[in-house]
Formats: structure tokens, C-alpha cells, sequence
């Protein structure tokens, strides 16, 4: 910090200036007298130079990569990362090598490994480190944590999980987009549910530990021995494309859908920008033609050491875009849908319902993305003595979701 001062405004680096990184930058947005944006590290230079300008950050404090930036480090409080997948783990590594406190976006890393090696350094460094997992600080699950903390309906049974993760979701991240390859990303459930697991394991408590798992699934659809006959590689160019339930037409063009991290360069409507990566880019290939070699569909068994057993789905051959959460207690039940949270209580039958709907209009998760920087800062400026889900505290989710993918690639159970 500032000298340890705590009137004085946080000064925070964004690595990584994508969809991610300027939600974040909405926290600062609301609240300049707090923290303040000294540098950007971006290959992109429109993103670079678009999230630098808004937030008045000099010419000499714009960086292609990050180690060019770590070779010639700008003085600061914080180091925000939203890279891909495959570039959390070096710059975070350098990052709290130079003494930055990090706010690392999910996962950790691609590997267990990975994730131990920043613990140790974090530690070896004397910084912190905060993964975003935004499932800690959403409104109806900080209220299902409280329910259960509570002990009002007793013992926790089982948990029965569903990500739906939708159609529209999965061709767009997982099919076309940057995280349908597993060497430049990570295993879909690791990506997808890395939030999930951390939230259960933050239900259950620190003391109780995942005893084995097993894990199924498959990339099953989206392969090009399932493309339609006469079918093309982009949907621009296709006869099937008004019938297919993929198209990229339909999704980016007449649905106007997932084009907020289109970039529009000068001289561009946001029709032209949609029409050329239609055209060229990745999201105007045929779903079958994609390389990509993510599931699209998994199921995961887990059996803790209180024999506690957990279940997650992660169906992406739906519509539906959301969580659904069943908790089985020893006098009740709960179920989440997101919008609301359904108790019922065994000794008496009765039932009451706790109402989220409202939250669901408000943007960044219903708040909870600009909560994650608040906690943060706060830490930062020693106005709150913790944070939710500091490093150390997601490495068992994260040392769970490997074993989950390990497990289904041997076709063992895996224990832990």
C-alpha cells in the first residue's frame, strides 16, 4: 500500500484489457477517489490503448506484453490479471515475484503444480493473492452459506448440482472461442466449474476434504463426422445455416448476442465489425470445424471424507443458461435456480422461499464482480482484516477439478 495509507487511492496494473479486466474497471469507474489505473499490459492495442485512454494512463505506462512491463515495472499497490487461461500463471508468478498483491481472474493455472508454486511464492514474497470466484460473493449464495452455517436444517446429506452452461455459451467460449482447446485454456470443467467445486468446498468448510472422485464424459457433438451433408466451414457461406441450431448468424447477427468483446476499429460501425469476424474471424465457423477438443458434456461423482457425496453435471444441450443447486440436509432441503431459494424443513413440512429475482437485473453477476474488487481494496487498504477467497483458500477446489479430469481420462477413480 501507499505508505500503509489508507486515505490515500489503491494504485492498481491491469495485465490483460478484455471483457473481464473492464468489468473490473467499472469498480473504479464508481469509485476514483479509491483506486486509481497507472499502467495497461495488452497485445491488443486497441484494447490497450481504448482502456488506457478512458482511465488517463500515460503513453510510458502502456506495455505490449508483460514481461517487457516486468522488465521495467511501473510502482504500484495491485496487479489486476484477466490473460487467457494459459497466461494466469507467468505473469502472476512475476507479478508477486516483484512484491505486487494480485486479483487473478479463474482458474489459477493449468496444473496443481502451478498453483503451489504461486502459493509458495505469494508467501515467499510476503503478497497476497485473490482468485475471482464470484460464486463466494453473489447475493443468493452468500445466502445459501449463511443457511447452512446456520445449522437450522441440520447435517448436510448430499448435494445434487447442475451447470447448465446453454448452447449459445458453449458454441460461442467453448466450440469457436478461446476456451475449446484444452493446451491453450484448460479442461472445460476446470474453466466452466472451477467456481462451482470452490463454492461446494466453501459450503462444506475448511475440515472436510474430498475423499475420491470420478469423472464422465466426452467431446460427443461438435466433431466434423457430425457436419450435415453440403454443409460449410463458416455459416456465412452455407445452405444449412437457417436450419442449424448453431449458426453464428443467427447468434451474432439477427439475435445480437455475445458481441460485446467484438473490437471495433476506427472507421467501423459495430455491423461492420460483426459482419468481418463473421466473415473471417472465429466466430463465424462452423461448429463442427472448430479444432476444438473440450467436452460437451460431463458428470462428476465425489465423495468426501465426512461421506458426504456431491454430483455436478455440466450440460451444455440446453437452452437454459443458469445453476440449479439441490442440498439434501439431515431435517430438510434446499433448492436454488438462481432466482430463488426453496426451503423446506422435514419436522414440521413447512416451506419458506427466499426471493433473488430482483438481483438477477442488476449487471456483473448481480454485483458480485464489483464485490470481489471491493474486498479486495479494502484488504488492500487494511480496512478488512481478510478476503473470501484468497489463494490458499481455492487450491482445494482447484486440486479437485485437475483429479476430476484426470479421472476421466484414465476411466479411474481417482483419489485424494
Amino acid at each position: 500500500m501507499n505508505s500503509g495509507d489508507s486515505h490515500l487511492p489503491a494504485s492498481i496494473i491491469a495485465i490483460g484489457a478484455g471483457n473481464r479486466m473492464k468489468t473490473y474497471m467499472h469498480y473504479l469507474e464508481e469509485h476514483p477517489q479509491e483506486v486509481r489505473l497507472v499502467a495497461v499490459v495488452d497485445c491488443n492495442e486497441l484494447r490497450r490503448n481504448h482502456l488506457a485512454d478512458k482511465f488517463g494512463v500515460s503513453q510510458d505506462n502502456r506495455f505490449a506484453d508483460y514481461e517487457t512491463f516486468f522488465q521495467n515495472p511501473v510502482p504500484a499497490d495491485a496487479v489486476f490479471i484477466c490473460t487467457p487461461d494459459d497466461e494466469h500463471f507467468r505473469p502472476c508468478l512475476l507479478a508477486v515475484q516483484h512484491g505486487y498483491n494480485v486479483l487473478l481472474e479463474k482458474p489459477i493455472a493449468q496444473s496443481y503444480e502451478e498453483c503451489l508454486i504461486l502459493d509458495k511464492a505469494a508467501k515467499e514474497n510476503g503478497v497476497d493473492v485473490c482468485i475471482c470466484h464470484v460464486m463466494r460473493y453473489y447475493p443468493c449464495y452468500v445466502k445459501i452459506k449463511e443457511i447452512v452455517d446456520s445449522h437450522e436444517l441440520g447435517e448436510i446429506i448430499a448435494i445434487h448440482h447442475t451447470e447448465r452452461v446453454g448452447m449459445d455459451r458453449m458454441t460461442h467460449s467453448y466450440v469457436r472461442g478461446k476456451w475449446n482447446r484444452k493446451a491453450l485454456s484448460n479442461d472445460m470443467f476446470t474453466a466452466k466449474c472451477c467456481h462451482d467445486v470452490d463454492f461446494i468446498l466453501w459450503l462444506l468448510g475448511p475440515d472436510v476434504h474430498c475423499r475420491k472422485v470420478s469423472s464422465f464424459g466426452s467431446l460427443k457433438w461438435f466433431r466434423k463426422e457430425n457436419a450435415p451433408k453440403n454443409s460449410s466451414e463458416r455459416c456465412v457461406n452455407c445452405i444449412m445455416e437457417k436450419d442449424c441450431p448453431f449458426s453464428a448468424v443467427d447468434l451474432y447477427w439477427r439475435r445480437r448476442e455475445w458481441i460485446r468483446n467484438i473490437d471495433v476499429y476506427n472507421g467501423e460501425s459495430k455491423e461492420d465489425a460483426i459482419t468481418r469476424e463473421l466473415k473471417q474471424g472465429e466466430i463465424g465457423r462452423c461448429v463442427y470445424h472448430c479444432e476444438n477438443d473440450v467436452v460437451d458434456h460431463q458428470s462428476v461423482l465425489i465423495e468426501m471424507d465426512n461421506d458426504i457425496t456431491v454430483d455436478i453435471n455440466m450440460d451444455c444441450f440446453t437452452l437454459s443458461d443458469y445453476r440449479d443447486l439441490q442440498i439434501l440436509f439431515s431435517n430438510g432441503e434446499l433448492h436454488c435456480n438462481e432466482k430463488t431459494i426453496h426451503v423446506t424443513r422435514y419436522n414440521d413440512r413447512s416451506e419458506q422461499i427466499y426471493d433473488f429475482s430482483n438481483t438477477l437485473k442488476d449487471s456483473f453477476h448481480a454485483g458480485a464482480d464489483l464485490k470481489i474488487v471491493e474486498e479486495f481494496l479494502q484488504f488492500l487498504r487494511h480496512q478488512k482484516n481478510h478476503v473470501t477467497s484468497l489463494l490458499p483458500n481455492s487450491l482445494p477446489s482447484h486440486q479437485l477439478c485437475f483429479a476430476v479430469e484426470q479421472s476421466r481420462l484414465t476411466g479411474k477413480t481417482v483419489l485424494l
